[in-house]
């Protein structure tokens, strides 16, 4: 039986590896887009993401025979165990060859690592954490990712369930058109009752006035997702590295703003889905690449909406149909007519609600896992 070694991240060098063998894992999938190799430097930075100033973690790869066979994270985040106080440690970045040995070993020393650190149980995969990419791919395979949202080989499922992880919880992505939104006749009744009821207006964002948005965003994100499961506050300089890397792909249409009497009440964040454009540069975008964000952008054909949220003294009021209604709307306005929702907790029942009733399929599921340590 050849030996697997494992071996820590240490040298930015290793890092560059870590990084780079993940090609390795998708070399004949169709539907795996690769990520920027820049962004996930600066993602994986201990120095550069702001994740890290409450938050530590390290990277491991597993070898066979001098060949990478597998890859980890092992991570801790001191927001999480402040906001939920539940001994949580976290795995991430996880890519295994089709060898439940190899998975075995990066399990282990990510939950020994954890175990260490003084925690009891581990969740993943969380890519660094739930405001990531975050959840395994449990259905949906035919299909490439959306902007934001994870992918994985099937047999990932079977390397985690014959370790003992169990699930702690899915996540759904329901799949909208636009003529079953538009011709949603409940849609339209209530989006336009609460629109005439509480006089929301809704505004865009305006790129001239950027940080002003910003300052928007930070006021309505921690308060509407805080009662939400797995939810994790964004420190300020968090959202500041988001705006930063996301400013030059938004379409200020569908960064939408709700206001009444003056009064922020609620923010969506609606992303055209640049994996399409990303899958053609296989990870690099210099020195040429970059010119594909303009060039093929009209070729386009879905958005994801990201961020939905409305701060909790004005849910259950049917504001979020405005927001739909809106963001289906402006989409169509810019040529698009698909979009996804997600991710949607599977007990998010407002949620879920509102996108049935918008006509939308729930036809991707992520699964978080949980291994006690």
């Amino acid at each position: 039986m050849q030996e697997i070694k494992i071996k820590k991240v240490e040298t930015k060098s290793d890092l560059n590896t870590f990084i780079k063998c993940q090609w390795n894992f998708y070399k004949n999938d169709p539907y795996w887009v690769p990520p920027l190799i820049m962004e996930r430097k600066t993602l994986l930075s201990k120095e550069k993401n702001p994740f890290f100033q409450n938050a530590e973690a390290d990277y491991f790869l597993a070898y066979k025979n001098d060949e990478i066979v597998g890859r980890i994270a092992a991570i801790k985040n001191d927001i999480h165990l402040k906001y939920h106080n539940d001994n949580s440690g976290f795995f991430g970045f996880f890519e295994c060859i089709n060898d439940q040995s190899v998975a075995n070993a990066l399990f282990d020393t990510a939950k020994n690592w954890v175990k260490e650190k003084g925690l009891t149980r581990m969740l993943g995969p969380a890519n660094p954490s739930s405001n990531d990419e975050w959840g395994m791919l449990l259905e949906g395979f035919e299909d490439s990712p959306r902007i934001l949202m994870t992918y994985n080989p099937k047999y990932y499922l079977d390397l985690c369930s014959n370790y003992g992880m169990t699930k702690a919880k899915d996540l759904l992505a329901y799949k909208l058109e636009n003529h079953k939104v538009m011709g949603s006749e409940k849609l339209k009744r209530v989006q336009q009752l609460a629109r005439d009821r509480y006089k929301l207006k809704i505004s865009q964002l305006d790129m001239k006035n950027f940080a002003k948005g910003l300052e928007k965003v930070k006021i309505v994100y921690n308060k509407a997702w805080a009662p939400n499961w797995g939810f994790i506050p964004l420190s300020e300089a968090q959202i500041d590295a988001m705006a930063k890397d996301l400013k030059s792909l938004v379409e200020p249409s569908l960064v939408l703003f709700g206001e009444i009497n003056n009064q922020l009440v609620g923010f969506a964040l609606v992303m055209l889905d640049y994996n399409y454009i990303f899958k053609q540069m296989n990870g690099r975008l210099l020195p040429f690449n970059f010119i594909k964000l303009f060039t093929q952008k009209k070729k386009i054909k879905w958005a994801r909406i990201i961020t939905l949220g409305i701060i909790p003294e004005h849910q259950k009021k049917g504001l979020d149909a405005v927001f739909y209604w809106e963001i289906v709307n402006r989409a169509h306005a810019v040529g698009i007519d698909l979009g996804e929702a997600s991710w949607i907790l599977e007990d998010n029942d407002m949620m879920n609600r509102g996108a049935v009733v918008m006509g939308g399929t729930a036809y991707k599921t992520y699964r978080i896992w949980q291994k006690d340590c």
